[in-house]
C-alpha cells in the first residue's frame, strides 16, 4: 500500500519578527542587521505626532537576513528528487541550478549514486503533499551544522518530530555533497543570491516599519532572542516556512519570478513576535481566560490552540489586526459621498468578512479584539499600554456566548507558523503520531492505545494510527478492524475519508470488488475536498488495489 496520508499535527506558536535597517545591508549574502542605537536615526521622515511613540530597538539584537549553504543543498537535493512545486512560478535561478546538477552529475558515476540514494529517502519519507514535505526538511535544515560537515546540531531527542522523522537524510545528503561538490556550486551563486537578499530588503523594511507605526511600539527591547530571516529561492514561493525554538526564530521564504515575496504570511510572523511576550506576561490573565478553551473544541483549527489558550488570543488578536489593516479597492478619487459611502460599506464588507472566516476557524476572540482596534486606532496609547485594558474589560461568560453561536467550518484553512517542539515534550495523540511517522510502530501502539483508554476526544486520531500501524506491519484483519472503529468514532473528514480509502484497498485485495467500490466512494463523500484524498479514490474506483508483487496474496 501507499504511504499513508495523515492528518499529522502541526503545533502552532510564536514566530519571530523581520526587523530590517536600510542601512545596515552588506554585500555578501549572509547580511548581519541591527537596528540604529537612537531615535534620531530612525524619526526624521516620520509625522510630529508619532515621533516619540516610535523609536526601533536596541542595536545589541541579533539578526541575519541570508541564504544559507545547508538549505541551498538540501533543496538542491529536493529538486533533482521530484520537488516541484510552484516550478514556474519560482525565480529562475532554480530551473539553472537544476540543470547545472544534471550536468555534473552526469560527469560523476559517484555523484550519481549518492543522488539516487537522496531519491530513494526521499520518495520512501513522503509526507502526504508537497508543503508537508517542504516542512519536515525545513525543520531538519534548522538543526544542522552548516557544511562542510552536515550533522545534527542538537541531540535527537531535542529535535522537532518532524525533523526527527527524516533524520536518517543528512548522512545521505553528507555523501552527496562531497561527491557532487555542492560547495562549487553555493560559491559560483554567492553574488546572485546576495542580490536576491537585498533586493528584498525595502519591502520587508516598509512592512516592518508600517506594523509597528500601527501599533505605536515604544522602545523595547528584546535580548537574549536570535531571529533569521533565510532565503532559499529553491522552495516554492507561495510557501513560508516560521518556526520558533526557545529563544530562536526562524522564517524561510523564497521569491516569486518577480522577486517578490509573501508580504502578508512574513507580517503575520512579525507579529507574532511582537505580541507574543506580551501574553507571555499576563500569566494570571490568561488563567482567567482558561474556560473560553471548552468553546473550541469542535473547531478545525489546529489542537494546539485548544490546549494554550494564551495561542488562542494572540492569533485572535493578529487576525483581527490584519482584518483592519485591510485596504480599500483601488479606484479613482472622488468627492461625491454616495460613493464615498458605497466604498466605505465595501471595505466595512470585506474587513467582516476576514473576522467571521476567523472566527469560524475557531478564534473566537477575534470580533472582540476587531472592536477593542477600532478604538485603540483613534488614541495615543501604545498598544503595550493598552493590551492589558483589552484583557481586563473582556467578559469571559459574553465571549463564552458569542463562541456557542459561532458556526465553525468543516476545515481548517491551514496555519504560517509552526513551533518546533522537541520530542521529549511529545505526549498522548501526537507523541502516537510522531512515532508512526518515524517508523516505531509498537511505540505508536503503545501511545495511542493509552488515547482510547483514556475516552480522549483525540480517539479517532488514535484508532487511525493503530489501523496504520497494524497495515504497516502486514497486520491486515487488525488494520480493517481499526479503521472500522475509525469510522464509527471519528468525526474529522479527513480521517473519514483515508479509513474508507484503506478499508477499500483492503476489500480489494480479498477480491471484495464490491465493498472497496463503495467505500472509496464514501472517501469522496465524506467532506475531505483535499487533491490527494480524491485522487487516491479515483484511483481506487478505477483501478482495482493489487497485491505487491512477490506477495503471496
Amino acid at each position: 500500500m501507499e504511504a499513508p496520508v495523515l492528518p499529522f499535527y502541526r503545533t502552532l506558536a510564536p514566530a519571530f519578527a523581520l526587523l530590517l535597517s536600510l542601512n545596515a545591508l552588506a554585500q555578501q549574502p549572509g547580511i548581519k542587521l541591527h537596528r540604529p542605537k537612537s531615535k534620531a536615526q530612525t524619526t526624521t521622515a516620520l509625522p510630529a505626532a508619532q515621533k516619540e511613540s516610535r523609536t526601533y530597538a536596541s542595536a545589541d539584537q541579533k539578526l541575519t537576513l541570508e541564504p544559507r549553504e545547508v538549505f541551498f543543498a538540501t533543496f538542491l537535493a529536493l529538486n533533482h528528487c521530484g520537488y516541484d512545486q510552484e516550478l514556474d512560478r519560482s525565480d529562475a535561478i532554480r530551473k539553472r541550478l537544476r540543470q547545472e546538477l544534471d550536468a555534473v552529475l552526469a560527469q560523476s558515476e559517484p555523484a550519481q549514486s549518492a543522488a539516487q540514494q537522496l531519491c530513494s529517502f526521499y520518495k520512501d519519507h513522503d509526507a502526504g503533499d508537497p508543503s508537508r514535505n517542504v516542512a519536515q526538511y525545513v525543520s531538519l535544515a534548522l538543526f544542522t551544522t552548516p557544511p562542510p560537515t552536515i550533522s545534527p546540531s542538537v541531540k535527537e531527542a531535542d529535535l522537532p518530530p518532524d525533523a526527527a522523522a527524516v533524520l536518517g537524510f543528512l548522512p545521505v545528503l553528507q555523501r552527496f555533497y562531497d561527491s557532487a561538490r555542492i560547495h562549487d556550486l553555493w560559491v559560483k551563486y554567492q553574488g546572485e543570491l546576495s542580490l536576491m537578499v537585498r533586493h528584498l530588503q525595502p519591502a520587508l523594511h516598509e512592512m516592518i516599519l508600517n506594523t509597528d507605526l500601527y501599533l505605536k511600539l515604544p522602545l523595547s527591547g528584546v535580548a537574549d532572542r536570535s531571529y533569521s530571516v533565510i532565503v532559499e529561492p529553491q522552495i516554492a514561493p507561495g510557501q513560508v516556512n516560521a518556526r520558533n525554538y526557545g529563544s530562536d526564530y526562524s522564517i524561510v521564504t523564497s521569491p516569486y519570478e518577480d522577486g517578490s515575496v509573501k508580504l502578508d504570511e512574513l507580517r503575520h510572523t512579525y507579529l507574532h513576535y511582537v505580541l507574543d511576550p506580551y501574553a507571555q506576561s499576563r500569566g494570571a490573565s490568561m488563567r482567567r481566560l482558561q474556560p473560553l478553551l471548552d468553546s473550541v473544541r469542535n473547531a478545525p483549527m489546529d489542537e494546539s490552540y485548544k490546549d494554550d489558550i494564551s495561542l488562542l488570543v494572540i492569533e485572535s488578536l493578529i487576525k483581527a489586526i490584519e482584518a483592519r489593516q485591510i485596504k480599500p479597492t483601488a479606484a479613482p478619487p472622488t468627492t461625491d459621498k454616495k460613493q464615498l459611502e458605497a466604498r466605505r460599506a465595501e471595505l466595512d464588507a470585506q474587513r467582516n468578512a476576514a473576522v467571521d472566516g476567523a472566527m469560524s476557524q475557531g478564534f473566537i476572540l477575534t470580533r472582540y479584539f476587531f472592536g477593542k482596534l477600532a478604538l485603540f486606532e483613534q488614541t495615543p496609547v501604545s498598544f503595550k499600554e493598552d493590551f492589558p485594558e483589552m484583557l481586563y474589560a473582556l467578559n469571559v461568560n459574553e465571549q463564552k456566548k458569542v463562541a456557542d453561536n459561532t458556526v465553525f467550518s468543516n476545515q481548517s484553512a491551514g496555519d504560517v507558523i509552526a513551533k518546533a517542539r522537541p520530542q521529549g515534550d511529545l505526549s498522548g495523540i501526537r507523541l502516537a503520531e510522531t512515532k508512526l511517522a518515524q517508523g516505531d510502530y509498537q511505540a505508536a501502539e503503545r501511545a495511542a492505545q493509552e488515547v482510547v483508554a483514556a475516552g480522549s476526544a483525540d480517539s479517532g486520531r488514535a484508532l487511525f494510527v493503530l489501523a496504520m500501524a497494524s497495515t504497516k506491519q502486514g497486520e491486515t484483519e487488525e488494520a480493517r478492524g481499526y479503521f472500522e472503529r475509525t469510522l464509527q468514532v471519528a468525526k474529522e473528514p479527513r480521517l473519514l475519508a483515508w479509513s474508507h480509502i484503506y478499508l477499500g484497498r483492503i476489500a480489494d485485495l480479498q477480491q471484495d470488488r464490491e465493498s472497496a467500490l463503495s467505500h472509496y466512494n464514501a472517501a469522496l463523500n465524506s467532506g475531505d475536498d483535499s487533491a490527494d484524498t480524491k485522487a487516491a479514490a479515483q484511483k481506487g474506483i478505477d483501478h482495482p488495489m493489487e497485491p505487491p508483487k512477490g506477495s503471496d496474496q
